[in-house]
Formats: C-alpha cells, structure tokens, sequence
C-alpha cells in the first residue's frame, strides 16, 4: 500500500477519453477546451512524461477512422510517418524516414507534426514547398481550409481555435514531381533538425523551403526567383542561390546550432538539392 510521504505532492488525475468516431472527439473537445487530442502521442507523452505539460483530459483519436481515410489530394492527419514513407509523394518520403526511430515512425502522425508546429517539424517545409493548406474542423462551424501560411503564426502556434483539430493536409493539383528533401543535425540518425530543406521543380520552376531557421516554415522566394529567371543555372547563379538563402533565413543561437551555422547549412542544403533537383 502507498502512503503519503511529508515531502511527496499528489499528482492530478488526467481523464482518458477513447472517441470512436471523429464527431464524439469533436464533441469532447468542444464540452472541453483545455483537453488535448492524442493521436500518436509522439509530443505529447514526452511533455507529459517530463512533467511539462500535463492536461485534465486527453482524447484519443486512435479509432478514429475518418482521420485516416485516404484521399486523392489530401493526406488523413491520421496517417503515420511510416506510411508516408512508402507513399508516392517523394520529398515527404524521404522527409518521413528521417524522422525518429522505427517505432516513432509507427505512431507518429503528419496531424500531430502540423498541429505541434513545432520550427524543426520535418513535415512542414515539404507542406510550405507544395503550398498546401490545412483542414481543420470543430463540432459548432465545422471544416475550415486555412493556407500554411495562414495556419502557423509562430514557434509552437498556430491559427487551431481552442475546439478544432488537425484533419488533413489538402493539396493543390500542380504539386511538381521532382522533389528532394535533406536536413542537418547534431548526429546521423534519429535527430531534431537544426536545418531542412525541401526542392520542388516543376512546369512554375523551383520551390524552396526551409525548416528551423524561422519560428514557421518559409519558402526562399527570393532564391526562387533567381532559378526561375534561368534555363540552365550555372555555377554562378547557383552560388548565388546558396548566399540569397541564407541571408533570407532568420535563425536562432539554442542548444543545438549557432545562427551562424544555420544560415551557412541553410545555403548548402538549397544549393545541393537544387542540383539533385536539375533535368
């Protein structure tokens, strides 16, 4: 039997709530607010587990059918890392395998990578590249279709009023083919980003954009710009993408980069998967 302890504090209880369907989720989180959606639990069980972040309820969206349900130019937020590793979209493959362990991979969700918006979310350029929007609903107004620039507002926020969730990113129907994604970080494997970047090339030219150097994602228009105006880049010009790119970003000094070192990877990165990117 537990006995209380003079220096030991009571830890709050936290309701579990297993919706079955997407309406009974949306009618938890709208009866309350502060819960929080659980689908993967890739974020939030470490913040919980850490004692960051513990909420009065958590609503589990695992049996959630409708958040899985493929469509053709909408990803489910449901779907995991896993399977958008063996999907057909090829900068969001290569994006999906970089991120976390096997078993990571197997829960973790694009909904929750977009919903956290976290600056190092390996799914997010790859969205700002595509130039994607959000769909969000809540059981009072329903579905909601929000750009990506519209949907993340800064470092961890986003524009999800307190009863929404994630449901799926929405595509337009001229995301190019050619796409390659790459990311920097402090080891080879299993890491948090300090830089990423995703190249698109299609019929409009190049897309570039770039992950943990701004509190969002952004796409490097004016490196964009400088590609687009040429035929065949040439040596110069793609230097010359690599100096606009990383003086555009906007990065911070933390625990894993220096701004200086980040503005310098963000440069090489672009440059590098332009080339990979080239007919």
């Amino acid at each position: 039997m537990l006995t209380n302890h003079p220096h030991m504090t009571s830890v709050p209880s936290m309701e579990f709530i297993a919706a079955r369907n997407l309406e009974e989720a949306l009618d938890a989180k709208a009866a309350a607010p502060s819960s929080e959606f659980l689908a993967g639990g890739t974020d939030l069980m470490v913040e919980i587990n850490l004692a960051h972040h513990r909420p009065d309820s958590v609503i589990s969206l695992r049996r959630v059918d409708e958040l899985r349900d493929a469509q053709p130019n909408r990803i489910a937020a449901g779907t995991t890392w896993a399977e958008l590793e063996r999907g057909t979209w090829v900068g969001l493959a290569e994006a999906a395998r970089t991120v976390g362990s096997p078993q990571i991979r197997a829960t973790g969700t694009i909904g929750g990578n977009v919903a956290t918006a976290s600056p190092a979310g390996d799914g997010l350029p790859w969205i700002a590249a595509a130039d994607a929007s959000i769909a969000v609903r809540s059981s009072e107004r329903g579905e909601r279709i929000l750009p990506w620039r519209s949907f993340f507002t800064g470092v961890k926020k986003t524009a999800l009023e307190p009863d929404e969730m994630v449901t799926a990113v929405v595509l337009p129907d001229n995301v190019p083919e050619t796409q390659a994604f790459a990311k920097v970080g402090t080891r080879n494997a299993m890491v948090i980003s300090t830089v990423s970047c995703l190249v698109m090339r299609g019929d409009d030219g190049f897309r570039i954009a770039l992950g943990s150097v701004a509190p969002t994602p952004i796409r490097a228009h004016r490196a964009e710009e400088l590609l687009n105006g040429e035929q065949a880049p040439s040596d110069a010009v793609l230097a010359e993408v690599a100096r606009v790119v990383s003086e555009d970003v906007s990065p911070i000094t933390d625990h894993r980069s220096t701004e200086a070192y980040r503005r310098h990877a963000a440069g090489v990165l672009a440059r590098r998967l332009v080339e990979r990117c080239l007919p």
